[in-house]
């Protein structure tokens, strides 16, 4: 079942409430729309790696815990759920997002506190195309900071209960993630000439979806 192209929410193991919810969102984009609709999860009583049963419960996710539950509408759409882990240097946090393809092509749904790493068009030819749309603009502390970029993981190898229906976090299944083949994006010759971003981005990126309890914490994420 777990390899099956389109299973029903039963099948997963969700209610039926949770089933509707997540059917009811028929396309990438209609998906993206509910992700970005979550509020931004600041991990405030500590870290975190909900279900999708848990993201919806708690109405509120950061990266990978709404990369789930997109891929989770796209399997019950008979869409593969696939992840794409960008890993960023030792001075930054990584970034996980659902794939999905159109003609042949990737697109991204992906929740982001800021504007810059969020939904991609379905027009990259390739996973590294698709990961380099995100070089720009993923900087900390005035630094360009993306390094590498996985090959796409398909969540139907792992058992349901690990990370739709689990009442724990999820660490295995992100420990996977982390363990999957990457790939680098730039040679360390070429950091040399990366360009810091102008004070018109840094102003751009001080915008936040959702603000948290401290300035610094909505940034975070």
């Amino acid at each position: 079942m777990r390899r099956r192209k389109r299973p029903t929410p039963a099948e997963l193991g969700l209610t039926a409430a949770e089933g509707r919810l997540l059917l009811s969102l028929r396309t990438p984009q209609h998906i993206q729309e509910f992700v970005s609709g979550l509020q931004a999860n600041f991990e405030q009583a500590g870290w975190t790696l909900r279900s999708v049963r848990g993201v919806l419960r708690h109405r509120e996710a950061h990266c990978i815990e709404a990369a789930f539950v997109a891929a989770c509408a796209l399997w019950l759409q008979g869409e593969p759920p696939l992840l794409l882990d960008l890993t960023a240097d030792k001075d930054d946090s990584d970034h996980v997002v659902t794939l999905f393809r159109r003609g042949g092509c990737w697109g991204a749904i992906s929740k982001s506190n800021h504007a810059w790493l969020r939904w991609r068009d379905p027009v990259y030819r390739s996973l590294r195309e698709l990961a380099m749309s995100y070089f720009h603009e993923y900087f900390n502390k005035g630094r360009k900071t993306l390094r590498t970029y996985s090959a796409s993981v398909d969540l139907r190898r792992f058992a349901t209960d690990t990370w739709v229906t689990s009442e724990e976090n999820c660490w295995d299944v992100g420990a996977a993630l982390d363990d999957a083949r990457h790939y680098r994006l730039i040679r360390p010759a070429q950091m040399r000439w990366l360009m810091p971003p102008d004070a018109t981005v840094l102003r751009a990126d001080d915008i936040v979806q959702y603000e948290s309890r401290d300035r610094k914490t909505a940034r975070k994420y």
